[in-house]
């Protein structure tokens, strides 16, 4: 077991860490060290160059280390439930990354690198439960993201770049200050959405064909006219091709995105 020091947190060795790795059943070395009150991110696992997964979530850390981008391995990082303010450019060197988790952090929009645009093999990214309210446009480059997670931060207006990430098929932007417009047609207001308000993506081939056909039929009647705040709904579907809300498909996903605080305490 990884020795205590106290209030510096868990002292985790090069040892222990070797001995916590395991085989998934797809064949990958993951290596697991969640909740375990770690507080700096221990540099000695940059020597485990044979890692394809790391889960440090639910821990302390409030810095990665300059040189996170050597971690040339991995395929798979958890971070979600630490104390992160910000990540460092050389993130954007794991281009083999394929899921990358940094919900529940303290992140701020001026904490993101423009190299994250440089993950281009990134398929899941979850950004949700931090302070962010723009994102690096860059990230029109990650051709192959499918899903993203945006939710529980203080976006007003959704991030430009998602109408041209042709593989996104989910996005969840579940309690975000969103705007909406109101009026009749002349002189329309932006307004902020309530609180409460849930704003899903999804795409047209996730759906079933009722579903598919009654969202087209929305469509057409929006198309042909209708309330203020209707002309706004049909301009977002217009603007993000192959988008439609709302959401169906992430709310089946939303218990595995959203992560509550307070399943996340540290071990005192």
């Amino acid at each position: 077991m990884p020795k205590r020091k106290g209030a510096k947190g868990t002292k985790l060795t090069l040892k222990v860490a070797k001995k916590a790795i395991r085989m998934t059943p797809d064949g990958r070395r993951r290596l697991t060290l969640s909740n375990m009150g770690i507080t700096i991110f221990p540099k000695c696992l940059l020597k485990l160059t044979n890692v394809d997964e790391l889960d440090l979530s639910r821990n302390l850390i409030q810095n990665l280390p300059d040189n996170i981008g050597n971690f040339s391995s991995l395929r798979w990082l958890d971070l979600h439930s630490n104390k992160l303010e910000s990540v460092p450019e050389s993130i954007g060197n794991l281009v083999g990354l394929t899921h990358l988790n940094l919900s529940n952090n303290r992140l701020i929009s001026a904490g993101l690198p423009s190299t994250l645009g440089s993950l281009i093999s990134l398929k899941s990214l979850n950004l949700g439960m931090n302070q962010l309210d723009t994102l690096p446009p860059t990230m029109d480059a990650l051709d192959s993201l499918q899903e993203l997670g945006l939710f529980d931060n203080l976006f007003i207006n959704l991030p430009e770049f998602l109408k041209v990430l042709r593989n996104l098929t989910k996005v969840n932007m579940k309690q975000n200050p969103l705007s909406y417009v109101q009026g009749d047609g002349e002189g329309m207001q932006k307004e902020k959405s309530k609180p409460e308000e849930d704003v899903y993506l999804f795409h047209e081939s996730s759906l079933c064909r009722t579903c598919l056909k009654t969202c087209q039929e929305q469509r057409e009647r929006l198309t042909r006219g209708g309330r203020g705040g209707d002309v706004f709904e049909e301009k977002r579907i217009r603007t993000y091709h192959g988008l439609m809300v709302p959401n169906s498909v992430a709310t089946v996903n939303q218990d595995v995105w959203r992560i509550r605080k307070m399943e996340h305490k540290p071990i005192k």
